[in-house]
């Protein structure tokens, strides 16, 4: 049996424990792929998968997502990118996550000057609308890569296309992201 976002989010405003129980029923192995994918670490990412849980029930309410799924991949995202910069993950043997952003590297400017320079917002408005001019399957490889943070073997086997298919896929669409990012001015 499937839950529907909107009776989820309503187990959690009347504060009913089974709201954790459906929601790890339903996000709990992506929750863990996410985590494990930033921080390389089964132990890690298990330990995140509780965090995440905890904090959505801290904070719904007052936060009412209208899209569960994308709340939850925020949320778990955050929480695991926070265990990642705790734990150093670098020493840990991880690589994924600094693969990922090496990647991404000239698609954008330093973390500080972006911060001091550009309103997120905005900027997240411009690449929203840049993955709307993607074909499906290359918006799906972006997203996987770049924010579910997956490696490229396993987008791969995911969408039973070829690893090389993935990479110069990614490549390109880097390519026009830039160019996007130019034309905006965020660049």
């Amino acid at each position: 049996m499937t839950m529907d976002d909107k009776t989820l989010i309503s187990l959690y405003f009347n504060r009913n424990e089974q709201a954790i129980s459906e929601t790890q029923r339903i996000f709990g192995k992506y929750f863990y792929t996410i985590a494990n994918n930033i921080l390389g670490s089964a132990q890690d990412a298990e330990e995140c998968v509780n965090d995440v849980l905890m904090r959505l029930w801290d904070h719904i309410p007052p936060a009412k997502p209208e899209n569960a799924k994308a709340y939850f991949t925020s949320v778990a995202r955050s929480v695991a990118n926070k265990r990642y910069k705790m734990n150093h993950a670098r020493k840990r043997g991880s690589g994924e996550t600094e693969a990922v952003l090496d990647e991404l590297y000239d698609c954008c400017s330093d973390s500080d000057s972006v911060e001091q320079q550009i309103d997120r917002n905005a900027l997240s408005d411009s690449i929203n609308a840049f993955l709307e001019t993607l074909n499906p399957e290359h918006r799906i490889i972006f997203v996987l890569r770049y924010w579910s943070v997956y490696p490229v073997d396993e987008i791969a086997d995911k969408l039973g296309i070829s690893k090389s298919k993935v990479t110069v896929t990614l490549m390109r669409t880097r390519q026009k992201l830039r160019k996007h990012l130019e034309l905006e001015g965020f660049l």
